[in-house]
């Protein structure tokens, strides 16, 4: 015989009902089979919400009455044929009739006892499995209906009550042994007291009801029909990625119910364990997938770990003081009291010196077990030997569970350090000696990024998911989306990352999606996108609270910069081409370099001093090494070699800085390269990474641009005054040619000093030959003393930036 279970989800309705009754039809062609069936979806809650508004002299209580009159008989005219419905709908509505009397009887006392409750909760699962019963039989005329409650004996702990598995596996063998129905329907959930009262067996208590008859009848197995194809890696509907597990053992299927894998009822184990009756999770909706078997032989696997779980809701409670250290009974008594509360400690960790107790309980306990337990050593604390009991609300539990995990070494440290990275605080940790389970307590916020982090660790094949964050799409910003799109699927085949695009904005439009953008269509996604706003955009991207989330700053724009530190300290990662950030006050430099080793959340910003050129990355290798920097010397703008490199007498200063803006050479202000400001802002990068304290006014700028033009205010009356002053301009060229010698623009740091101006280079130095766009970059240090070390390459264009910049989020994706 085979028993099986169909839950809330699969009896939801008439449908639902009608793909449960044609798989126990095929089943029944092999086997007898005993099918245990829950109310239909919602009818429980719909029941205890009634009963609570009759004994709190809610009168609306009649139309709750109604609605589930309503809905069995909808189901009814559904399933069963017009000749078969009358017998049956008069048996509804006799016992729908009960349920009100019940209900009356409530609102008339105006209180609500937990035997009345029980018997009030029954009618779900009674409702239910009769209409069930009656359908099976058009299609199986050998099938019968039993109620459970005169095969499960039970004593009279209502809400929860416990089995008499004496006398229950004797009424159970009993009957199965006389009954010849191929197919026998029973309502799950309910039993009975020895004095015929109506007990249940807890929420979910209908597998527990399908285990309890599989062990009495001895099955050959037990098959729990749901609405996922069986246990998950972790929870599906939080963890996309989990997959289904296909063989687990007892132990660890009951470590994973027990933390919070809703597919099965944690109780549901013990009944089938001792006789070794293996279960299977089926989908309803998905018969032919292979789904969960759970027994005492799973197939093992390389990896130890079988599933993530966890349970929300948690407070956890903390007992300590000097007077426990030594003294006998003190936990005794913690847990006598608590369990005269009824309540139920779900984690416990002890502090070896014995200094303190913590235990994790459920939130709504939380208050009630506070009291208790500062009454019990209420004396102890009067005399300061025990603190007050401290209560921490709004936690979750999560663990990590595998059978084989005793076996290897060093999955905590993987389980911890994973959390830390992605800076989820453990607020306790407990492990049992069987080694079979790692509980961590967490805060609640971060149960989606734990859950998400550590499957991604343990069963992704360490393949990394980063979610960025991208404010800016102009000329580098709309590049760089286009580099990630094509490098997507390089990245996760042979990097093991998935990049996604969680967000991105301009500053009129941004939109979100945390499964991530389609990048094909972006700019239309964008265009449709809601208002900008800097303080909205924070404030989601906090709220998703990503694992591996990286913010990426594509502007010029120093709102922008000014908020690094808002996403720092949210353990987002800080990629940027802004240079404000770094080049602002030495304070504000330090600080977002502080907030980024405290929540270990990189700050990358490779691209503030020579777009894609690697001069920052092999500063810090330099200064890592033990190396001191004593001398710069440096071609830092792009935009101004490409305009020096250009200009001539037959092309004129204006013209040529007009199109070094159109390749995208220069900043959205020109003026800000033109300047100088923006030389002496990466120079000052690199002195600060040096090693060295300074500030942008230590800079010396020997400004070029005649000073009507340092004054305009907007880029027309700018380009208005290179135009009347282009005898200036010309000037310097023809100084220039005069000497035998190439403009550039340098930056140089020396013994202390830093400057920035035009220069006139002659032909023997590295810098003449500088063509296009290029940057050049000379460090002496204590190593390369007579001959520097030279970085050389393309310095500006919105390909070379956003390759940079996509570089930088790639060392990320590689910590």
């Amino acid at each position: 015989m085979i028993v099986l279970k169909f839950g809330g989800t699969s009896v939801a309705n008439a449908q639902n009902i009608q793909l449960a009754i044609n798989i126990v039809t095929e089943k029944s062609k092999k086997e007898k089979l005993a099918v245990v069936v829950s109310a239909l979806s919602g009818v429980t809650d719909m029941l205890l919400i009634a009963s609570q508004k009759a004994a709190s002299k809610d009168e609306n209580y009649k139309n709750n009455i109604e609605e589930i009159k309503q809905k069995h008989f909808d189901t009814i005219s559904l399933l069963i044929d017009s000749n078969n419905q009358n017998q049956l709908l008069i048996k509804i509505n006799s016992q729908i009739n009960q349920l009100q009397t019940l209900l009356d009887g409530c609102f008339l006392l105006g209180e609500l006892s937990p035997r009345t409750s029980d018997a009030i909760a029954s009618f779900g699962e009674l409702l239910s499995s009769q209409i069930i019963a009656t359908s099976l039989q058009q299609t199986i005329p050998n099938s019968n209906f039993k109620d459970s409650r005169e095969l499960i004996k039970t004593n009279s702990n209502f809400g929860k009550a416990a089995v008499n598995f004496d006398v229950t596996n004797t009424l159970i063998a009993d009957y199965f042994i006389s009954n010849k129905s191929q197919v026998v329907i029973l309502p799950g959930f309910i039993a009975s007291s020895k004095d015929e009262n109506t007990t249940t067996l807890g929420r979910g208590g209908s597998d527990y009801t399908a285990a309890i008859i599989a062990n009495g009848v001895n099955a050959d197995s037990l098959e729990i029909w749901t609405d996922v194809n069986g246990m998950f890696t972790a929870n599906p509907k939080i963890v996309k990625q989990a997959q289904p597990i296909e063989s687990i053992s007892y132990q660890e299927a009951m470590e994973l119910s027990h933390f919070g894998a809703k597919v099965l009822y944690p109780p549901t184990i013990q009944p089938v364990l001792n006789s070794n009756i293996p279960i299977w999770i089926k989908n309803t909706f998905e018969p032919e997938a292979y789904g969960t078997l759970i027994s005492n032989n799973p197939v093992t696997n390389a990896n130890p770990i079988k599933g993530i779980s966890h349970i929300d809701n948690i407070a956890l409670l903390t007992v300590e003081g000097s007077g426990m250290i030594g003294v006998a009974g003190s936990s005794k008594r913690l847990f006598e009291v608590l369990s005269q509360e009824n309540i139920n400690v779900i984690f416990i960790t002890q502090a070896s010196s014995e200094h303190s107790i913590c235990i994790g309980i459920q939130n709504q306990d939380a208050e009630r077990a506070r009291k208790a337990i500062n009454k019990t050593f209420e004396l102890e604390i009067t005399q300061n030997k025990i603190d007050n009991c401290i209560v921490e609300k709004d936690l979750c539990i999560v663990a990590l569970v595998g059978e084989n995990m005793k076996n290897h070494q060093g999955l905590s440290g993987k389980m911890f350090s994973t959390l830390g990275k992605n800076n989820v605080n453990i607020r306790a940790i407990a492990q049992g000696a069987s080694e079979r389970n790692i509980s961590v307590v967490i805060n609640e916020k971060d149960v989606k990024k734990a859950l998400n982090t550590l499957h991604e660790r343990f069963f992704e094949d360490n393949t990394k998911q980063l979610n960025l964050f991208v404010m800016g799409v102009g000329n580098v910003g709309e590049k760089f989306i286009d580099q990630i799109h094509q490098q997507k699927k390089f990245l996760k085949e042979n990097m093991k990352m998935n990049v996604r695009v969680i967000a991105m904005s301009n500053s009129r439009k941004m939109v979100f999606d945390e499964d991530g953008l389609s990048l094909k269509d972006w700019k239309s996604l964008l265009d449709n996108g809601e208002t900008a706003t800097i303080s909205e955009f924070i404030s989601k991207a906090k709220e998703l609270n990503l694992r591996n989330s990286i913010f990426v700053d594509i502007t010029a724009n120093g709102d922008i910069a000014s908020i690094y530190d808002q996403f720092l300290k949210q353990n987002i990662a800080v990629v940027t081409c802004n240079k404000i950030a770094c080049s602002s006050q030495y304070d504000n430099y330090k600080y977002l370099k502080s907030l980024s080793r405290k929540y270990n959340a990189p700050f990358l910003f490779e691209t503030n001093v020579g777009a894609g050129l690697p001069i920052i990355d092999t500063l810090k290798h330099l200064i890592a090494s033990g190396d001191k920097v004593n001398r710069i010397n440096a071609v830092l703008s792009g935009s101004l070699n490409f305009i020096f490199n250009n200009f001539s007498d037959s092309y004129n200063f204006h013209d040529v800085v007009k199109e070094a803006g159109v390749q995208g050479f220069t900043e959205p202000d020109p003026k800000i390269d033109l300047s100088g400001v923006d030389v002496a802002r990466k120079i000052l990068i690199l002195i600060r990474e040096s090693g060295y304290e300074m500030e942008m006014e230590a800079i010396e700028n020997n400004c070029f641009l005649p000073q009507e033009c340092m004054e305009t205010t907007n880029n027309e009356d700018f380009f208005k005054s290179l135009i009347k002053h282009s005898n200036h301009f010309e000037n310097l060229l023809s100084e220039a040619k005069a000497k035998d010698c190439r403009i550039k623009f340098v930056a140089s740091f020396d013994n202390g000093k830093a400057s920035v101006g035009l220069q006139f280079i002659p032909k023997e130095s590295p810098f003449y030959n500088l063509e296009g766009k290029d940057n050049i970059v000379e460090f002496y240090t204590d190593r390369y003393i007579d001959q520097p070390l030279i970085i050389k390459g393309a310095g500006a264009g919105a390909a070379v930036t956003a390759s940079g910049i996509f570089a930088d989020v790639i060392r990320i994706g590689n910590v």
